[in-house]
């Protein structure tokens, strides 16, 4: 599938770029990845959840940091497990304490880090660790590939499956309740499997911008959208053609991909924004 995937790439794309491995592999991630991060983006923003996915990737150093303890060449698996736990121990002490939500996520990710960090400085190693901060979506490999395109699947049939109850709840909770939907359980699953999509694309990403790619297309989606369909879709176009122009313009400027992504969303937000506006002022002019 990989071999037919290249040869559609070179046959398709008249760019010298297109005969390396890595900038194909690239590409392919980029294909998988953005509309992921689009599809969560969206719920992330309805449900006012962007702070606890920043902390579910900062909370990465010391999933990190278990990992090397317990002697793992790739931490992958214990990045993973740790942003599962975190994520369910939050969502459900939230829902126990009267603290309120960003308290918690103050609190959570101010521990997480501190330790990821105390761990990996321990004899002067934290260095090596960097890579993590920045990512690097160039070294994506077929196997990751792979995982990526079961990542995909998996949150599409969460979408089909439970979008219109997360549509639900985050408008009225207490509605979404008196219907009979499992609220905890819609809660509890939904932060797991975006601690399992944050944790694997930490280190194609990085810690220091995942969450940005999370947060800044469907907030530009937001601003030009009518409907939730239209919000979707538009998050989706959005992400998709942030992800393919930053990553075509760090291959020619030489810049970190990942970042480069990132600010093309951000112009891309900026952009929506000043449409918004524009549009607001025209339907409601001054006297």
């Amino acid at each position: 599938m990989a071999e037919f995937a290249y040869r559609a790439m070179e046959y398709c794309l008249p760019f010298e770029w297109v005969h390396y491995d890595f900038m194909k592999n690239a590409l392919l991630a980029v294909f998988l990845v953005t509309p992921l991060f689009a599809l969560l983006g969206t719920m992330v923003i309805s449900n006012r959840m962007a702070f606890f996915s920043d902390m579910l990737g900062h909370s990465a150093l010391t999933g990190i940091a278990i990992g090397v303890i317990l002697g793992f060449a790739n931490p992958l698996s214990a990045m993973i497990v740790f942003a599962l736990l975190i994520a369910i121990a939050f969502t459900i002490f939230k829902n126990i304490t009267r603290a309120s939500p960003d308290t918690v996520l103050g609190v959570f990710m101010a521990v997480t880090v501190a330790l990821g960090v105390v761990i990996l400085s321990r004899g002067g190693g934290f260095a090596k660790y960097t890579v993590f901060l920045i990512g690097d979506i160039l070294a994506v490999t077929p196997a990751q590939l792979k995982l990526l395109l079961l990542l995909f699947a998996v949150v599409v049939c969460y979408w089909i499956a439970a979008g219109n109850a997360m549509a639900l709840l985050c408008v009225n909770s207490s509605l979404a309740r008196s219907r009979g939907m499992p609220v905890a359980l819609i809660e509890i699953s939904f932060a797991a499997l975006l601690a399992v999509v944050v944790a694997f694309s930490v280190q194609l990403l990085g810690i220091l911008i995942i969450n940005s790619l999370l947060i800044l297309p469907a907030a530009a989606a937001r601003n030009v959208a009518t409907s939730m369909r239209s919000y979707t879709a538009w998050a989706i176009g959005i992400s998709l053609a942030s992800g393919i122009t930053g990553l075509l313009i760090s291959y020619y400027w030489g810049t970190a991909s990942g970042a480069t992504i990132v600010l093309c969303a951000a112009i891309c937000y900026c952009g929506t924004s000043l449409r918004g506006y524009a549009r607001r002022s025209m339907q409601h002019p001054t006297t």
